[in-house]
């Protein structure tokens, strides 16, 4: 029986986690006052230092260290969010929001990505900050990449809070794709963009020839590398194979990270660049990966390679390197389509769900739209960065425009039915004790065939039953006719398991229960199994996502939501802005060299 409690955060939980935020918030005010007062002199010590370093590629150290300080946070809050997405997947709910071990590298990386704009818009003096500079007060002049990134970071924050007043509404939501869980990696992703602004302005800030370098284009590599993991964190339910969305988002979802990440890293940071970001994104996403799985004993998470995408934006970029919004169109349409072709042959190797011919043609499209709208707003953030933004014609109109076919491609992606009639007599054909408890196999006979053609997906998922890979069972189920599947493996009925068919053809998606348990905090009863029962095929989320509340008004559904989508919109126009105020800002009197291989 699932007994954990089903809702909002216990107001203790609430106090502790308000009370350890302020006594953060309340230390870096007291060393940022302390250090722009001279109280505190050992982070100008600190500052000379790195100043002198030829580690940092040629950027001012107030602009450096809290570069480091955003990288080393946003690493930790990764770590955190995959640690936290398979403890979601092997057990279901937290106990309590304090409970969860994964919740802590979050809320202290995020909390770090913050601090370090803080940090950028403290640490230098008025004469250091560029003309991109922002007036906070009279002898205080903050770089523009400095207010961006502690906005971004601000944002992912304000998802915490959020969250719990959203689970107090609506019921838990376990699925990445809750509005205020996009908050959380959205704000994070994203910062990387403010991250990179806040480079270039501590480059102005030298005033010295050259751009640093093998360590700046390294720490390019790093950048954008980290930019490409950003990107990718959305995907995160495909990696873990217990995606709740249609299956055509994940090529979309690779395209338009792969174009807009690695043209940003061939354009901005220089000839090979673009695998440099993918080796980076490798190592870091991949090690991830390794830690929460075999290190920790939890579940593994797959990786997209984004090896052949980081070749194409190579080809393209060696031909036309000197018009940025044309390599972005192309190596968006190429990344679209041949960038496709070499994940759909990734899946079928290391994903637990991998792509099918079902998803072929919208995939195809989505992926190249994704790609195409990606690689144009790469194209205008490397434009920004060179500060060379005003040539493209209404710049805001392309950015706008791009931004749109991305939102209206999402929502295609996500949009799913799940059409009634559709029903399945389970027969039971083996029944035993497995070390977890009762298993069995079975044969399901459909009321008609589940899918058209070829399905995206057509398996017996049980999900929440234990730690690790143990709390995970995903199979496919073998076709005996049209109407007849079967298990190929036993498949665990018992305890807290949530095991169901799922049935996703097209824009269809639907499951039927197969075992679900007493659920005492959500006054559920449980759902046995039962040989020769037959259940009819519903919506999917009412089953993955049994917290939900079925009672609360639509319009309150329609306003919360509403309220996520303006918070998201002035981060990503924020971000615009920030960028375009750097890109129009004059020229500091040492002109920096074109990037390498441009």
């Amino acid at each position: 029986m699932e007994d954990r409690p089903a809702g909002a955060a216990s107001l203790d939980q609430v106090a502790i986690a308000s009370g350890l935020a302020l006594v953060l918030t309340v230390a870096l005010l007291v060393v940022v006052l302390a250090h722009r007062t001279g109280r505190l002199r050992v982070l100008e010590r600190l500052l000379r230092r790195m100043d002198g370093s030829p580690l940092f590629g040629g950027v001012a150290a107030w602009a450096s260290l809290p570069l480091m300080v955003a990288m080393i946070s946003l690493v930790t809050a990764l770590f955190g969010m995959y640690w936290d997405i398979s403890l979601h997947i092997g057990v279901g709910r937290d106990e309590g929001p304090l409970a969860n071990p994964a919740h802590y590298p979050i809320l202290f990386g995020l909390f770090g990505i913050s601090a370090a704009g803080v940090l950028a818009c403290a640490l230098p003096r008025e004469d250091e900050i560029g003309p991109s500079g922002i007036q906070l007060a009279p002898g205080w002049r903050a770089p523009a990449g400095g207010l961006l990134l502690t906005g971004a970071g601000s944002y992912a924050l304000l998802g915490f809070p959020l969250d719990d007043v959203w689970h107090r509404i609506f019921g838990q939501d376990v699925t990445l794709w809750g509005p205020t869980h996009l908050m959380l990696i959205g704000g994070a992703g994203l910062s990387l963009v403010a991250m990179a602004v806040l480079l270039e302005e501590g480059r102005a800030g030298r005033r010295t020839e050259g751009r640093g370098g093998r360590a700046a284009y390294l720490l390019g590599c790093s950048l954008t590398g980290g930019l490409l993991i950003g990107m990718s964190v959305f995907q995160a339910e495909y990696d873990f194979g217990v995606e709740q969305f249609r299956l055509v988002l994940q090529p979309l979802m690779i395209a338009a990270a792969a174009a807009f990440s690695l043209v940003v890293a061939r354009l901005w940071v220089g000839r090979g660049a673009a695998v440099g970001a993918v080796v980076f994104y490798l190592a870091i996403r991949g090690g991830v990966s390794v830690i929460v799985g075999p290190v920790l004993g939890e579940l593994w998470a797959a990786v997209p390679l984004y090896l052949v995408e980081a070749l194409i934006v190579e080809a393209v970029a060696a031909r036309w390197a000197h018009r940025p919004m044309l390599v972005g169109a192309v190596s968006g349409a190429l990344i679209g389509t041949v960038g496709f072709a070499a994940e759909y042959a990734w899946t079928q190797v290391a994903f637990t769900l991998v792509w099918t011919t079902d998803i072929v043609v919208e995939g195809l499209l989505l992926a190249t739209l994704g790609g195409v709208a990606g690689g144009v707003l790469a194209g205008l953030l490397v434009l920004g960065l060179r500060r060379e933004l005003p040539v493209v014609r209404r710049p805001r109109l392309v950015f706008g425009a791009a931004l749109l076919v991305l939102v209206g491609a999402v929502t295609n992606g996500v949009l799913a039915l799940a059409p009634s009639g559709l029903e399945a007599e389970t027969t039971i054909v083996a029944d035993e004790q497995g070390p977890d408890g009762r298993e069995v196999q079975a044969e399901f006979r459909f009321s008609e065939p589940p899918v058209d053609g070829e399905e995206a997906w057509l398996t017996v998922t049980a999900w929440q039953g234990g730690r690790g890979s143990a709390g995970l069972h995903v199979q496919p189920l073998e076709e005996v006719s049209p109407t007849l599947w079967r298990t190929t493996e036993p498949v665990p009925v018992d305890g807290t398991w949530k095991t169901m068919v799922r049935v996703h053809d097209g824009r269809s998606l639907r499951a039927m229960p197969i075992y679900l348990p007493e659920d005492a905090a959500l006054d559920e009863p449980a759902v046995p199994v039962a040989d020769g029962s037959v259940r009819a095929f519903g919506e999917e989320k009412l089953i993955l996502q049994r917290e939900l509340k079925d009672d609360v008004p639509g319009w309150l559904w329609t306003v919360a939501g509403l309220v996520v989508l303006l918070c998201s919109l002035v981060l990503v126009l924020g971000l615009g802005w920030g960028v375009g105020r750097y890109a129009r800002s004059p020229r500091p009197e040492v002109e920096h060299p074109t990037p390498a291989g441009v």
